[in-house]
Protein backbone atom coordinates (compact mmCIF):
# COMPACT_ATOMS: atom_id res chain seq x y z
CA UNK A 1 0.00 0.00 0.00
CA UNK A 2 1.28 3.62 -1.17
CA UNK A 3 1.89 5.99 1.64
CA UNK A 4 0.38 8.43 -0.19
CA UNK A 5 -0.35 12.10 1.18
CA UNK A 6 -3.66 12.40 2.79
CA UNK A 7 -6.49 13.80 0.52
CA UNK A 8 -6.78 17.98 0.93
CA UNK A 9 -8.93 19.13 3.28
CA UNK A 10 -10.97 22.03 2.55
CA UNK A 11 -9.38 24.22 5.46
CA UNK A 12 -5.74 23.48 4.84
CA UNK A 13 -3.88 26.43 3.57
CA UNK A 14 -6.74 28.92 5.11
CA UNK A 15 -6.85 30.93 7.81
CA UNK A 16 -7.17 29.42 11.15
CA UNK A 17 -8.43 30.95 14.46
CA UNK A 18 -5.65 30.16 16.56
CA UNK A 19 -5.23 27.28 19.10
CA UNK A 20 -4.61 29.67 21.87
CA UNK A 21 -7.13 32.86 20.92
CA UNK A 22 -9.89 32.37 23.04
CA UNK A 23 -7.25 31.67 26.37
CA UNK A 24 -5.50 34.89 25.26
CA UNK A 25 -8.50 37.21 24.81
CA UNK A 26 -10.53 35.89 27.89
CA UNK A 27 -7.41 36.14 30.33
CA UNK A 28 -7.13 32.17 30.78
CA UNK A 29 -3.87 32.16 29.66
CA UNK A 30 -1.31 31.08 32.15
CA UNK A 31 1.71 33.61 32.21
CA UNK A 32 4.31 32.60 34.82
CA UNK A 33 4.18 35.24 37.63
CA UNK A 34 0.20 34.55 37.13
CA UNK A 35 0.05 30.90 38.11
CA UNK A 36 -1.34 29.97 41.57
CA UNK A 37 1.40 28.95 43.85
CA UNK A 38 0.44 28.07 47.55
CA UNK A 39 2.77 29.85 50.27
CA UNK A 40 4.75 31.92 48.02
CA UNK A 41 6.81 34.48 49.10
CA UNK A 42 7.55 37.41 47.17
CA UNK A 43 11.25 38.46 46.27
CA UNK A 44 12.07 42.67 45.39
CA UNK A 45 15.64 43.47 44.41
CA UNK A 46 18.23 46.09 45.45
CA UNK A 47 20.39 47.01 42.89
CA UNK A 48 23.35 49.40 42.49
CA UNK A 49 23.11 53.13 42.37
CA UNK A 50 27.14 53.45 41.33
CA UNK A 51 28.14 52.44 37.29
CA UNK A 52 31.70 50.95 38.39
CA UNK A 53 33.95 50.19 41.75
CA UNK A 54 33.05 48.08 44.74
CA UNK A 55 30.71 47.42 47.17
CA UNK A 56 32.17 47.86 50.84
CA UNK A 57 29.79 47.42 52.89
CA UNK A 58 26.15 46.85 52.80
CA UNK A 59 23.62 47.44 55.41
CA UNK A 60 20.58 45.53 55.84
CA UNK A 61 19.48 46.29 59.68
CA UNK A 62 16.59 48.46 58.09
CA UNK A 63 15.40 46.11 55.78
CA UNK A 64 15.52 43.32 58.08
CA UNK A 65 13.38 45.31 60.60
CA UNK A 66 10.65 45.57 58.35
CA UNK A 67 7.57 43.43 59.35
CA UNK A 68 7.09 40.68 56.87
CA UNK A 69 10.64 40.09 56.01
CA UNK A 70 11.81 36.61 56.15
CA UNK A 71 15.21 36.87 54.33
CA UNK A 72 17.52 38.95 52.48
CA UNK A 73 19.93 37.20 49.78
CA UNK A 74 23.18 38.95 49.85
CA UNK A 75 26.82 38.34 48.61
CA UNK A 76 27.69 35.81 51.26
CA UNK A 77 24.45 33.34 50.03
CA UNK A 78 25.88 32.39 46.80
CA UNK A 79 28.84 31.10 47.43
CA UNK A 80 28.30 27.57 46.88
CA UNK A 81 27.14 28.35 43.25
CA UNK A 82 28.71 28.58 40.01
CA UNK A 83 29.31 31.75 38.08
CA UNK A 84 26.73 32.70 35.05
CA UNK A 85 28.15 32.07 31.33
CA UNK A 86 28.09 34.70 28.35
CA UNK A 87 26.42 33.17 25.45
CA UNK A 88 23.19 32.21 23.65
CA UNK A 89 21.90 30.68 26.58
CA UNK A 90 23.21 32.95 29.57
CA UNK A 91 22.89 36.73 29.38
CA UNK A 92 26.04 37.65 30.87
CA UNK A 93 29.17 36.00 32.60
CA UNK A 94 29.04 39.30 35.70
CA UNK A 95 27.48 36.94 38.59
CA UNK A 96 25.93 40.19 40.58
CA UNK A 97 26.33 38.46 44.35
CA UNK A 98 29.48 36.33 43.53
CA UNK A 99 31.69 39.23 42.96
CA UNK A 100 30.96 42.58 44.97
CA UNK A 101 32.63 44.59 41.68
CA UNK A 102 29.89 47.22 40.46
CA UNK A 103 30.63 46.68 36.57
CA UNK A 104 27.21 48.82 36.07
CA UNK A 105 24.56 50.76 36.89
CA UNK A 106 21.32 49.22 38.59
CA UNK A 107 23.32 45.63 38.88
CA UNK A 108 21.78 43.10 41.70
CA UNK A 109 23.00 44.08 45.36
CA UNK A 110 20.59 41.90 47.38
CA UNK A 111 17.75 40.19 47.09
CA UNK A 112 14.63 40.63 50.02
CA UNK A 113 11.84 37.64 50.31
CA UNK A 114 9.00 38.80 52.27
CA UNK A 115 5.33 37.82 52.89
CA UNK A 116 4.44 40.33 50.67
CA UNK A 117 4.86 41.68 47.49
CA UNK A 118 4.96 45.95 49.77
CA UNK A 119 7.05 44.62 52.42
CA UNK A 120 9.48 43.13 49.95
CA UNK A 121 9.55 46.33 47.95
CA UNK A 122 9.69 48.67 51.09
CA UNK A 123 12.90 46.94 52.36
CA UNK A 124 14.80 46.71 49.28
CA UNK A 125 14.48 50.37 49.54
CA UNK A 126 16.01 50.89 52.45
CA UNK A 127 19.31 48.54 51.71
CA UNK A 128 22.23 51.00 51.87
CA UNK A 129 25.13 49.93 49.98
CA UNK A 130 28.76 51.49 50.80
CA UNK A 131 30.87 52.04 47.79
CA UNK A 132 34.10 52.71 46.58
CA UNK A 133 33.34 54.44 43.74
CA UNK A 134 35.28 54.98 40.30
CA UNK A 135 34.63 56.84 37.60
CA UNK A 136 32.58 55.23 35.09
CA UNK A 137 33.25 55.18 31.23
CA UNK A 138 30.01 54.66 29.72
CA UNK A 139 30.21 55.37 25.73
CA UNK A 140 32.15 55.67 22.85
CA UNK A 141 33.99 58.69 24.06
CA UNK A 142 34.34 57.88 27.63
CA UNK A 143 37.78 58.17 28.98
CA UNK A 144 38.62 54.31 29.96
CA UNK A 145 36.80 52.14 27.38
CA UNK A 146 38.88 49.48 26.11
CA UNK A 147 38.58 48.28 22.43
CA UNK A 148 39.45 45.43 20.66
CA UNK A 149 38.51 43.56 17.35
CA UNK A 150 35.14 41.42 17.33
CA UNK A 151 36.34 38.70 15.27
CA UNK A 152 36.69 35.98 16.84
CA UNK A 153 35.62 36.65 20.49
CA UNK A 154 32.17 35.96 20.33
CA UNK A 155 31.30 32.43 18.18
CA UNK A 156 28.13 34.32 16.95
CA UNK A 157 30.70 36.97 14.63
CA UNK A 158 33.87 34.32 13.68
CA UNK A 159 35.63 37.09 11.24
CA UNK A 160 35.00 40.50 9.02
CA UNK A 161 33.94 40.05 5.51
CA UNK A 162 36.72 41.02 3.09
CA UNK A 163 37.30 40.43 -0.88
CA UNK A 164 39.26 41.82 -3.42
CA UNK A 165 41.51 44.91 -2.78
CA UNK A 166 39.70 47.49 -1.84
CA UNK A 167 42.36 50.01 -1.17
CA UNK A 168 42.70 50.27 -4.79
CA UNK A 169 39.12 50.12 -5.58
CA UNK A 170 38.38 52.81 -3.60
CA UNK A 171 41.50 55.37 -5.12
CA UNK A 172 40.17 54.36 -8.46
CA UNK A 173 36.40 54.93 -7.86
CA UNK A 174 35.25 57.75 -10.28
CA UNK A 175 32.05 59.00 -7.73
CA UNK A 176 32.88 58.19 -3.98
CA UNK A 177 31.16 58.76 -0.12
CA UNK A 178 32.24 58.45 2.78
CA UNK A 179 29.70 58.56 5.39
CA UNK A 180 29.00 58.06 9.18
CA UNK A 181 26.22 56.73 10.85
CA UNK A 182 24.51 55.60 14.68
CA UNK A 183 22.36 54.07 16.32
CA UNK A 184 20.90 54.75 19.89
CA UNK A 185 21.05 51.93 22.87
CA UNK A 186 17.50 50.30 22.88
CA UNK A 187 15.77 48.86 25.82
CA UNK A 188 12.96 45.95 25.85
CA UNK A 189 9.71 47.14 27.59
CA UNK A 190 7.51 43.92 27.04
CA UNK A 191 4.04 43.98 28.63
CA UNK A 192 4.96 41.25 30.54
CA UNK A 193 7.63 41.92 33.54
CA UNK A 194 10.30 39.91 33.98
CA UNK A 195 9.93 37.48 36.66
CA UNK A 196 11.20 34.34 38.38
CA UNK A 197 9.22 31.89 40.82
CA UNK A 198 11.04 29.26 42.20
CA UNK A 199 9.20 26.05 43.46
CA UNK A 200 11.84 23.64 45.64
CA UNK A 201 10.12 19.95 46.31
CA UNK A 202 12.83 17.86 47.41
CA UNK A 203 16.14 17.92 44.82
CA UNK A 204 13.24 18.85 42.20
CA UNK A 205 13.37 22.48 41.42
CA UNK A 206 10.82 24.02 38.96
CA UNK A 207 11.47 27.55 37.84
CA UNK A 208 8.35 29.57 36.08
CA UNK A 209 9.71 32.41 34.31
CA UNK A 210 8.76 33.70 30.82
CA UNK A 211 11.60 32.31 28.98
CA UNK A 212 12.17 31.97 24.99
CA UNK A 213 14.91 28.88 25.97
CA UNK A 214 13.77 26.27 28.60
CA UNK A 215 16.04 23.71 27.27
CA UNK A 216 19.06 25.59 26.93
CA UNK A 217 17.71 27.22 30.77
CA UNK A 218 17.52 23.98 32.42
CA UNK A 219 20.91 23.01 31.50
CA UNK A 220 22.29 26.27 32.28
CA UNK A 221 20.50 27.00 35.69
CA UNK A 222 21.35 23.07 36.90
CA UNK A 223 25.17 24.13 36.02
CA UNK A 224 24.87 27.26 38.23
CA UNK A 225 23.63 25.37 41.16
CA UNK A 226 25.67 22.32 40.88
CA UNK A 227 22.35 20.38 39.88
CA UNK A 228 21.45 17.07 37.92
CA UNK A 229 19.60 18.69 34.93
CA UNK A 230 16.79 16.31 35.43
CA UNK A 231 16.31 17.81 38.94
CA UNK A 232 15.55 21.21 37.21
CA UNK A 233 12.20 22.26 35.19
CA UNK A 234 11.48 25.64 33.01
CA UNK A 235 7.94 26.29 32.58
CA UNK A 236 6.65 29.06 30.09
CA UNK A 237 3.83 28.22 28.54
CA UNK A 238 2.80 31.78 27.27
CA UNK A 239 5.65 35.49 26.50
CA UNK A 240 4.03 38.52 26.87
CA UNK A 241 6.24 40.19 25.08
CA UNK A 242 10.05 38.83 24.79
CA UNK A 243 11.77 39.82 21.27
CA UNK A 244 14.77 38.81 22.43
CA UNK A 245 14.60 39.71 25.82
CA UNK A 246 14.05 36.64 27.31
CA UNK A 247 15.64 34.78 25.05
CA UNK A 248 18.84 34.54 27.21
CA UNK A 249 18.79 33.55 31.02
CA UNK A 250 19.99 36.52 34.00
CA UNK A 251 21.81 35.90 36.66
CA UNK A 252 18.22 36.40 38.86
CA UNK A 253 16.52 33.09 37.96
CA UNK A 254 19.41 31.46 40.30
CA UNK A 255 19.60 33.77 42.93
CA UNK A 256 15.88 33.87 43.68
CA UNK A 257 16.51 29.78 43.77
CA UNK A 258 18.59 30.01 46.15
CA UNK A 259 16.26 31.94 48.34
CA UNK A 260 13.55 29.46 47.55
CA UNK A 261 15.99 27.11 48.98
CA UNK A 262 16.87 29.17 51.79
CA UNK A 263 13.40 29.70 53.52
CA UNK A 264 12.04 26.13 52.22
CA UNK A 265 8.54 27.71 50.47
CA UNK A 266 8.35 29.22 46.69
CA UNK A 267 9.59 32.01 46.10
CA UNK A 268 8.23 34.66 43.41
CA UNK A 269 10.33 37.61 42.24
CA UNK A 270 8.52 40.45 39.68
CA UNK A 271 11.20 42.90 38.36
CA UNK A 272 9.72 46.33 38.42
CA UNK A 273 9.46 48.19 34.88
CA UNK A 274 12.58 50.65 36.27
CA UNK A 275 14.71 47.59 37.35
CA UNK A 276 14.40 46.11 33.74
CA UNK A 277 16.92 48.75 32.63
CA UNK A 278 19.62 47.48 34.28
CA UNK A 279 19.15 43.98 35.07
CA UNK A 280 18.01 42.56 31.34
CA UNK A 281 19.59 42.60 27.79
CA UNK A 282 19.45 45.69 25.49
CA UNK A 283 20.57 46.78 21.93
CA UNK A 284 23.47 47.80 21.88
CA UNK A 285 24.32 51.52 20.46
CA UNK A 286 26.78 51.35 17.20
CA UNK A 287 28.60 53.29 15.02
CA UNK A 288 29.74 52.81 11.49
CA UNK A 289 31.26 54.55 8.58
CA UNK A 290 30.55 53.63 5.21
CA UNK A 291 33.20 54.01 2.35
CA UNK A 292 31.53 53.54 -1.21
CA UNK A 293 32.72 53.82 -4.52
CA UNK A 294 31.50 53.82 -7.74
CA UNK A 295 31.83 54.20 -11.26
CA UNK A 296 29.44 57.12 -13.91
CA UNK A 297 27.54 53.66 -14.84
CA UNK A 298 26.27 53.21 -10.81
CA UNK A 299 28.33 49.82 -10.59
CA UNK A 300 29.75 49.91 -7.17
CA UNK A 301 33.43 48.92 -7.28
CA UNK A 302 34.78 49.10 -3.49
CA UNK A 303 32.31 49.09 -0.35
CA UNK A 304 34.14 49.25 2.63
CA UNK A 305 31.75 48.98 6.31
CA UNK A 306 33.74 49.81 9.40
CA UNK A 307 31.68 49.66 12.86
CA UNK A 308 31.83 50.06 16.57
CA UNK A 309 29.55 48.52 19.02
CA UNK A 310 29.38 48.97 23.23
CA UNK A 311 29.49 46.11 25.49
CA UNK A 312 30.29 45.81 28.96
CA UNK A 313 33.86 44.70 30.42
CA UNK A 314 33.64 41.10 30.44
CA UNK A 315 31.65 40.09 27.91
CA UNK A 316 32.30 40.01 23.95
CA UNK A 317 28.54 40.96 22.75
CA UNK A 318 28.22 41.43 19.11
CA UNK A 319 25.14 42.83 17.91
CA UNK A 320 25.00 41.51 14.44
CA UNK A 321 28.29 42.49 12.75
CA UNK A 322 29.29 42.78 8.78
CA UNK A 323 28.46 39.53 7.66
CA UNK A 324 25.19 40.48 6.32
CA UNK A 325 25.85 43.85 5.19
CA UNK A 326 29.12 42.44 3.00
CA UNK A 327 26.74 40.25 0.84
CA UNK A 328 23.77 42.22 0.15
CA UNK A 329 24.95 44.20 -2.99
CA UNK A 330 27.77 43.31 -5.95
CA UNK A 331 30.32 45.66 -4.19
CA UNK A 332 33.51 44.59 -6.38
CA UNK A 333 36.10 45.07 -3.84
CA UNK A 334 34.87 44.71 0.03
CA UNK A 335 36.98 45.48 3.05
CA UNK A 336 34.58 45.37 6.87
CA UNK A 337 35.93 45.73 10.58
CA UNK A 338 34.23 45.33 13.60
CA UNK A 339 35.40 47.07 16.77
CA UNK A 340 33.99 45.85 20.86
CA UNK A 341 34.14 49.30 23.10
CA UNK A 342 34.36 47.55 26.49
CA UNK A 343 32.14 49.98 29.04
CA UNK A 344 30.49 50.47 31.87
CA UNK A 345 27.61 48.84 30.69
CA UNK A 346 25.60 45.41 31.66
CA UNK A 347 25.81 43.16 28.58
CA UNK A 348 23.47 43.50 25.61
CA UNK A 349 21.66 40.84 24.04
CA UNK A 350 18.88 39.96 21.16
CA UNK A 351 16.25 42.57 20.25
CA UNK A 352 13.01 42.73 18.34
CA UNK A 353 13.80 42.99 14.68
CA UNK A 354 16.38 41.23 13.11
CA UNK A 355 20.16 41.65 14.96
CA UNK A 356 21.29 43.27 12.05
CA UNK A 357 19.02 46.18 11.80
CA UNK A 358 21.79 48.84 13.47
CA UNK A 359 24.24 47.60 9.78
CA UNK A 360 21.54 47.50 7.65
CA UNK A 361 20.55 50.77 8.62
CA UNK A 362 24.05 52.30 8.07
CA UNK A 363 24.25 50.21 4.81
CA UNK A 364 20.75 51.31 3.34
CA UNK A 365 21.30 55.04 4.09
CA UNK A 366 24.70 54.73 2.26
CA UNK A 367 22.86 53.17 -0.59
CA UNK A 368 20.73 56.49 -0.78
CA UNK A 369 23.19 59.01 -0.67
CA UNK A 370 25.02 57.59 -3.68
CA UNK A 371 22.42 57.42 -5.63
CA UNK A 372 22.20 61.12 -4.89
CA UNK A 373 25.67 61.01 -5.62
CA UNK A 374 25.42 59.59 -9.30
CA UNK A 375 21.86 61.59 -9.72
CA UNK A 376 20.47 58.32 -10.29
CA UNK A 377 17.03 56.64 -8.84
CA UNK A 378 17.69 54.59 -5.78
CA UNK A 379 15.57 51.56 -6.94
CA UNK A 380 17.57 51.63 -10.30
CA UNK A 381 21.20 51.97 -8.38
CA UNK A 382 19.65 48.79 -6.51
CA UNK A 383 18.86 47.24 -9.44
CA UNK A 384 22.18 47.80 -11.15
CA UNK A 385 24.41 46.22 -7.98
CA UNK A 386 22.15 42.99 -7.91
CA UNK A 387 24.63 40.09 -7.79
CA UNK A 388 24.35 36.95 -9.58
CA UNK A 389 26.62 35.07 -6.34
CA UNK A 390 26.93 35.81 -3.22
CA UNK A 391 29.82 38.55 -3.32
CA UNK A 392 32.45 37.08 -0.73
CA UNK A 393 32.12 33.70 -1.24
CA UNK A 394 31.35 33.47 -4.52
CA UNK A 395 28.65 30.81 -3.95
CA UNK A 396 24.95 30.87 -5.68
CA UNK A 397 22.37 32.07 -4.32
CA UNK A 398 19.10 29.36 -3.30
CA UNK A 399 16.60 32.08 -4.17
CA UNK A 400 16.56 35.97 -4.18
CA UNK A 401 13.96 38.16 -5.13
CA UNK A 402 15.06 41.27 -4.34
CA UNK A 403 14.42 42.74 -7.69
CA UNK A 404 11.09 41.44 -7.82
CA UNK A 405 10.20 42.89 -4.67
CA UNK A 406 11.12 46.02 -5.61
CA UNK A 407 9.21 45.70 -9.11
CA UNK A 408 5.84 44.99 -7.27
CA UNK A 409 6.15 47.65 -4.52
CA UNK A 410 7.35 50.29 -6.90
CA UNK A 411 3.95 49.47 -8.88
CA UNK A 412 1.64 49.55 -5.67
CA UNK A 413 3.33 52.74 -4.39
CA UNK A 414 3.48 54.35 -7.85
CA UNK A 415 7.39 54.76 -7.84
CA UNK A 416 7.21 56.24 -11.43
CA UNK A 417 5.46 59.23 -9.98
CA UNK A 418 7.95 60.25 -7.60
CA UNK A 419 9.57 63.51 -7.74
CA UNK A 420 13.36 62.74 -6.49
CA UNK A 421 13.74 66.95 -5.08
CA UNK A 422 13.34 67.50 -1.82
CA UNK A 423 9.87 68.83 -0.79
CA UNK A 424 8.45 68.38 -3.71
CA UNK A 425 5.70 66.31 -3.44
CA UNK A 426 2.74 67.32 -1.01
CA UNK A 427 -0.81 66.55 0.06
CA UNK A 428 -2.51 70.00 0.87
CA UNK A 429 -0.26 70.71 3.99
CA UNK A 430 1.49 67.67 3.91
CA UNK A 431 4.89 67.16 2.90
CA UNK A 432 5.29 63.22 1.41
CA UNK A 433 8.10 61.03 1.49
CA UNK A 434 8.97 58.32 -0.60
CA UNK A 435 12.04 56.00 -0.25
CA UNK A 436 13.30 52.35 -0.20
CA UNK A 437 15.31 50.28 1.50
CA UNK A 438 16.36 46.73 2.07
CA UNK A 439 16.37 44.08 4.96
CA UNK A 440 18.06 41.39 5.29
CA UNK A 441 17.99 38.20 7.53
CA UNK A 442 19.69 34.62 7.43
CA UNK A 443 17.25 31.93 6.66
CA UNK A 444 17.82 28.68 9.27
CA UNK A 445 16.84 25.55 11.56
CA UNK A 446 18.27 24.57 14.76
CA UNK A 447 17.87 20.73 16.05
CA UNK A 448 14.68 20.15 17.25
CA UNK A 449 12.78 16.91 18.75
CA UNK A 450 8.40 16.86 19.05
CA UNK A 451 6.10 14.15 19.86
CA UNK A 452 2.88 13.38 18.48
CA UNK A 453 0.21 11.08 19.57
CA UNK A 454 -2.54 9.72 17.85
CA UNK A 455 -5.42 7.94 19.89
CA UNK A 456 -8.08 5.45 18.57
CA UNK A 457 -10.86 8.61 18.56
CA UNK A 458 -8.57 10.59 16.32
CA UNK A 459 -7.38 13.08 18.43
CA UNK A 460 -3.73 14.07 18.13
CA UNK A 461 -1.37 15.21 20.54
CA UNK A 462 1.43 17.48 19.94
CA UNK A 463 4.05 17.87 22.53
CA UNK A 464 7.19 19.92 21.50
CA UNK A 465 9.24 22.17 24.51
CA UNK A 466 9.09 25.56 22.51
CA UNK A 467 7.47 28.65 22.79
CA UNK A 468 4.85 30.70 21.97
CA UNK A 469 6.30 34.30 21.89
CA UNK A 470 2.91 35.32 19.58
CA UNK A 471 3.98 34.51 16.18
CA UNK A 472 1.65 31.60 16.56
CA UNK A 473 4.06 28.61 16.65
CA UNK A 474 1.83 26.29 18.52
CA UNK A 475 -1.57 26.87 15.85
CA UNK A 476 1.41 26.68 13.03
CA UNK A 477 2.10 22.93 14.34
CA UNK A 478 -0.88 21.94 14.53
CA UNK A 479 -2.00 22.89 11.07
CA UNK A 480 1.19 21.04 9.47
CA UNK A 481 -0.20 17.98 11.77
CA UNK A 482 -3.60 18.30 9.88
CA UNK A 483 -2.22 18.31 6.63
CA UNK A 484 0.23 15.54 7.20
CA UNK A 485 -2.37 13.25 9.33
CA UNK A 486 -5.73 14.42 7.29
CA UNK A 487 -7.29 15.37 10.80
CA UNK A 488 -9.13 18.63 11.16
CA UNK A 489 -7.70 21.71 13.45
CA UNK A 490 -10.86 20.98 16.32
CA UNK A 491 -8.95 17.65 17.44
CA UNK A 492 -5.58 18.75 17.85
CA UNK A 493 -4.11 19.76 20.60
CA UNK A 494 -0.28 21.63 21.52
CA UNK A 495 1.67 21.62 24.14
CA UNK A 496 4.67 24.24 24.30
CA UNK A 497 7.27 26.06 26.90
CA UNK A 498 7.91 22.79 29.21
CA UNK A 499 11.40 22.00 29.68
CA UNK A 500 10.02 18.40 30.34
CA UNK A 501 8.86 18.07 26.62
CA UNK A 502 11.07 17.21 24.05
CA UNK A 503 13.51 19.57 23.44
CA UNK A 504 13.56 22.52 21.01
CA UNK A 505 15.60 25.58 20.18
CA UNK A 506 15.64 29.13 20.94
CA UNK A 507 12.55 30.85 20.06
CA UNK A 508 14.62 33.66 18.51
CA UNK A 509 16.34 34.69 14.86
CA UNK A 510 12.67 33.36 13.15
CA UNK A 511 14.23 29.30 13.13
CA UNK A 512 10.91 28.29 15.39
CA UNK A 513 8.27 27.53 12.66
CA UNK A 514 10.91 25.69 10.57
CA UNK A 515 12.43 23.91 13.53
CA UNK A 516 9.66 22.78 15.35
CA UNK A 517 7.32 22.26 12.37
CA UNK A 518 9.86 20.14 10.65
CA UNK A 519 9.94 17.42 13.32
CA UNK A 520 6.03 17.53 13.69
CA UNK A 521 5.91 16.92 10.20
CA UNK A 522 8.64 13.92 10.52
CA UNK A 523 6.75 12.47 13.70
CA UNK A 524 3.49 12.61 11.74
CA UNK A 525 5.11 10.60 9.27
CA UNK A 526 6.23 8.19 11.20
CA UNK A 527 2.63 7.69 12.29
CA UNK A 528 1.64 7.73 9.10
CA UNK A 529 4.04 4.33 8.21
CA UNK A 530 3.10 2.49 11.31
CA UNK A 531 -0.42 2.68 9.83
CA UNK A 532 0.24 1.53 6.97
CA UNK A 533 2.49 -1.15 7.49
CA UNK A 534 -0.46 -2.24 10.18
CA UNK A 535 -2.83 -1.97 7.40
CA UNK A 536 -0.96 -3.80 4.98
CA UNK A 537 -0.41 -6.75 7.36
CA UNK A 538 3.50 -6.08 7.81
CA UNK A 539 3.28 -5.97 11.48
CA UNK A 540 2.77 -2.85 14.08
CA UNK A 541 -0.74 -1.91 15.68
CA UNK A 542 -3.40 -2.82 13.93
CA UNK A 543 -5.65 0.14 15.89
CA UNK A 544 -6.21 3.62 14.43
CA UNK A 545 -3.30 5.31 16.72
CA UNK A 546 0.11 5.33 16.98
CA UNK A 547 2.56 7.12 19.00
CA UNK A 548 5.93 8.92 17.47
CA UNK A 549 8.97 10.97 18.41
CA UNK A 550 11.15 12.83 15.83
CA UNK A 551 14.06 15.04 15.49
CA UNK A 552 15.17 17.70 13.46
CA UNK A 553 19.21 17.08 12.91
CA UNK A 554 20.85 19.84 11.36
CA UNK A 555 24.02 22.17 12.35
CA UNK A 556 23.47 24.98 14.16
CA UNK A 557 24.66 28.65 12.70
CA UNK A 558 23.50 30.53 10.14
CA UNK A 559 23.27 29.62 6.91
CA UNK A 560 24.22 31.73 4.03
CA UNK A 561 21.36 31.48 1.94
CA UNK A 562 19.52 34.21 3.04
CA UNK A 563 15.95 35.51 1.92
CA UNK A 564 15.64 39.31 0.72
CA UNK A 565 12.95 41.70 1.20
CA UNK A 566 12.16 44.80 0.51
CA UNK A 567 10.31 46.99 2.74
CA UNK A 568 7.93 49.78 1.56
Amino acid sequence: MNQAAPAPRENQGDPVVRIDARLKVTGQAGYPADIVTANVAYGALATSSIARGKVSGLHTKDARAVPGVLDIVTYDDMDKTDTPKFGNTGASSIGPLHDKTVFHDGQIIALVVAETFEAAEEAAMLIRADYEDERPAASFDSKGVKMEPAAGKNPMFKEDAKAGDFDAAWADATVKIDEKYSTPTQHHNPIELFSTTAIWQGDQLTIHEPSQNVTGWKVELARQLKLDPANVRIVSPYIGGAFGSKGPMTARTAIVAVAARRIGRPVRCVVNRMQAFGTQTYRAETRHRIRMGAGKDGRITAFGHEAWEVTSRPDPYVVGGTSATARMYNYGAVLTHVSLVHADRNTPGYMRSPPETPYVYALENAMDEMAVALGMDPVEFRRINEPEKEPIGGKPFSSRSLIKCYDQASEAFGWSKRDPKVGSMRDGDWLVGMGCATAIYPTAAAPCAARVRLTADGEVRIQCGSHEIGTGVRTIAGQMAAERLGIGMDKISVEMGDSALPPAPVSGGSISTASVCSAVMKACDAIRGKLFAAAAGKGGSAGRFGQCEAGLEGRRGRHRDRQVRKAG
